[in-house]
């Protein structure tokens, strides 16, 4: 009877230590619970009041380079390089708010930063392109550029590439790096250029007739400059043709629309005059018997 006493008696005292032991563990889940809910929505808080405050500082510099009247390419660097940087911050902010160590973050992330700078050793030089392309200024936006076998109107100049548009609409990303280092062409620096063409007549025609005939287009013109004056000589006796060469400049604007409107307005002016276009010509002798 004793030992049934003391046997129950051992059985309910172990019940209320296990009992008890899994109050501590429910509890210390629960708080548990709690801290990282709290992280977490703290984090969530951080994160979303830190986009309204990337969004709000990426306008206010805006306004602000735009209010002193900054170049087009300078801005969109220096707001592309704004929103990395404050995004790098808001990730190690958010990162130190769900409890882990920035300190040791820090040392992880630069640790990586290293490896990763080895890595993108390629995107370094083109960090350092784009800055080149904004201290030396080869081009800037809105100008119409030819490099790395490509050319189009400069859109954007970003911290690692310039963003051009094509004549047909395509949107091309060249990095900085081959824009700083390799060959640029800048068709809009200068406020004028040079048009040529080379016109083949047929042989026998007169070449005088043919002179006054193109300097009477060309004056008829407007867009085409008085100086430096229209260039019209024979150019060379070609096997087919006589080819007359034509030189004239215009504003940089207009290049394209004369160079087009000139073939067309050419071609109708001659055959009005009766010069004639040349077509490529065999001649064959037969040998006789």
């Amino acid at each position: 009877m004793l030992s049934s006493l003391l046997m129950a008696a051992f059985v309910a005292q172990a019940s209320e230590e296990g009992f008890s032991k899994l109050q501590i563990f429910m509890q210390q889940l629960i708080d548990w619970g709690v801290g990282a809910g709290g992280r977490i929505i703290g984090a969530v808080i951080i994160f979303v009041v830190g986009r309204f405050l990337i969004s709000f500082i990426k306008k206010l510099v805006s306004k602000l380079l735009m209010k002193r009247h900054i170049d087009a390419g300078i801005q969109s660097f220096v707001k592309s390089l704004v929103n990395i940087l404050l995004t790098i911050l808001l990730i190690i902010a958010v990162i130190g708010k769900l409890g882990v160590e920035t300190t040791s973050f820090a040392a992880l992330l630069a640790s990586a930063g290293v490896a990763v700078g080895m890595a993108l050793s390629g995107n370094l030089q083109n960090f350092a392109g784009g800055l080149i392309v904004l201290l030396f200024r080869p081009f800037k936006v809105g100008d119409w550029i030819e490099s790395q076998g490509v050319s189009g109107t400069v859109r954007e100049i970003q911290i690692f590439h310039t963003i051009l548009t094509t004549a047909d609409n395509k949107v091309i990303y060249i990095p900085n790096g081959a824009l700083s280092s390799g060959t640029v062409t800048n068709y809009s620096r200068e406020d004028t250029r040079r048009v040529d063409w080379v016109i083949g007549v047929e042989y026998g025609e007169n070449y005088d007739k043919v002179e006054s005939t193109v300097r009477r287009i060309l004056a008829a013109d407007s867009r085409i400059l008085n100086t430096p004056a229209p260039f019209v000589a024979l150019h060379a006796l070609d096997a087919s043709s006589v080819n007359i060469v034509i030189r004239v400049w215009v504003k940089s604007s207009d290049y394209w629309g004369v160079y087009f409107d000139m073939n067309k307005t050419i071609y109708t002016v001659f055959n009005e005059e009766g010069i004639g276009f040349p077509f490529p010509q065999l001649t064959v002798h037969q040998a006789k018997d």
